[in-house]
């Protein structure tokens, strides 16, 4: 790419990619019935430019939004405004006020690190109450951590203040907690590392190729797609409507609340 463009091959490769990511789908959902595609954003507080063009964009797609919100500092003008822009969002719980508790030489988590366990019980008792007045019916009980981490000794006890369901980043098999439901978001639109940025076309195409290849054999397994409006260039915003419309022409998009289990299966 020289000067912001892309050479004459990029181009022709990049197609190539993208007619690569229709046929796996295609295939995917002739041999096990089309993709579940479910999508969580990040790192919502109040109504801004970017979460109105998320929720645009997901309203011209028509595919159902999970919002996971930060109780701390929470804009109560959020939960109107969302009721008037239509689409099909759905509020998730992040964390409570997404601050770094990690010990020194640790990587960043809220949910874990130096912080008591009942006292971070209770914050997160008291963000659920927070979102639950706010949302109503929108909120589902469902538990996403800032930066996707959290301990063994608060996810165990998410159960006992009401939450159904966990949602971090990669595999699921890791984190089996009784009396929760995990459904992980799997391709990021971002990298983090120097800062958040696009992660680049090609890159994501190949890692949900390679997510499809990996689960071949399981036609149930729901495919999450994890955006961060607030962090996103125009070259995300791009991409994400071209990966939506791509995936949906083979996909079947279903909300948070399929995914958890907290209703039945639509269609």
């Amino acid at each position: 790419m020289r000067g912001g463009r892309m050479r004459r091959d990029e181009v022709d490769g990049m197609d190539e990619a993208w007619a690569a990511l229709d046929a796996a789908l295609e295939a995917r959902a002739r041999a096990k019935g089309p993709l579940r595609l479910w999508w969580r954003d990040d790192d919502a507080v109040r109504w801004t430019p970017a979460l109105a063009r998320l929720v645009a964009l997901a309203g011209s797609v028509r595919a159902p939004l999970a919002l996971a919100a930060i109780p701390a500092g929470l804009d109560p003008a959020l939960a109107a405004t969302l009721e008037g822009a239509g689409g099909e969002v759905a509020v998730l719980q992040h964390g409570f006020a997404h601050r770094n508790a990690a010990l020194r030489g640790e990587r960043a988590v809220e949910l874990g690190g130096g912080r008591d366990t009942r006292d971070l019980l209770g914050d997160l008792g008291a963000g659920r109450e927070t979102l639950a007045a706010a949302f109503g019916p929108r909120f589902l009980p469902v538990m996403v951590p800032p930066w996707n981490r959290i301990e063994a000794r608060i996810a165990e006890a998410l159960p006992g203040l009401g939450f159904r369901g966990l949602s971090a980043f990669g595999g699921e098999g890791e984190q089996r907690v009784p009396g929760l439901r995990v459904a992980n978001a799997h391709l990021d639109v971002l990298r983090w590392k120097g800062g958040a940025h696009f992660a680049g076309e090609a890159k994501l195409i190949a890692e949900t190729l390679l997510w499809l290849e990996r689960r071949a054999g399981d036609g149930a397994a729901p495919f999450g797609l994890l955006t961060h409006h607030l962090d996103h260039d125009e070259a995300t915003w791009a991409f994400l409507e071209r990966f939506l419309r791509c995936l949906l022409r083979h996909a079947r998009p279903i909300g948070a609340d399929e995914v958890f289990g907290l209703v039945a299966p639509r269609g």
